[in-house]
């Protein structure tokens, strides 16, 4: 489902995907061949949320901001790169995730965490505020913590999970093709 909220409706890219089960509100710019998948609830109505081409939003996760007040100045946004794999029962809360970027089934990234290019986030993991993870590692744990640097196949990995939810992406718009 896409909804407007006070007159602003979600702008989808070419070729992108939304499930009737899902819904994504307000202020929201999906990029070229994203996939939001059932039960995902992308929520732009107190900021915004962009997102980069070919990533998908995988089912049950929830992408929220935060509003401009007095305890939050200007608020937070949410800013996710190209080729993002956000996997199931994700929570991410007005953060800022770079390029080629996994995100563990369940984990959760809270207010202006920075994650920088080609990072892999194992399952179940918890990014605290304001944390910065560095490109090119794999972080686990509550709270989330460097593991060790990726490998060269598991960096390629970004990249295909991406694509290959593209694929998906398309057996659902296409279902004759």
């Amino acid at each position: 489902m896409i909804r407007e909220f006070e007159g602003v409706l979600p702008r989808l890219g070419a070729d992108a995907y939304v499930d009737a089960q899902a819904c994504v509100i307000g202020d929201v710019h999906l990029g070229d061949d994203v996939s939001v998948w059932p039960f995902a609830a992308v929520r732009g109505d107190v900021n915004r949320i962009r997102i980069g081409a070919r990533s998908n939003v995988q089912d049950n996760s929830v992408l929220h901001v935060t509003h401009d007040g007095p305890y939050s100045p200007g608020g937070a946004d949410l800013l996710i790169g190209d080729d993002v794999t956000i996997g199931h029962g994700v929570i991410l809360h007005a953060c800022n995730i770079g390029n080629r970027v996994l995100v563990g089934m369940g984990s959760l990234l809270l207010d202006k965490v920075v994650v920088e290019d080609d990072v892999f986030i194992a399952a179940g993991s918890l990014v605290a505020p304001g944390k910065r993870l560095q490109s090119g590692w794999l972080y686990a744990g509550r709270p989330a913590r460097p593991v060790r640097e990726l490998r060269p196949e598991e960096l390629e990995n970004l990249r295909y999970s991406a694509a290959h939810y593209v694929r998906v992406k398309n057996r659902y718009l296409n279902p004759e093709a």
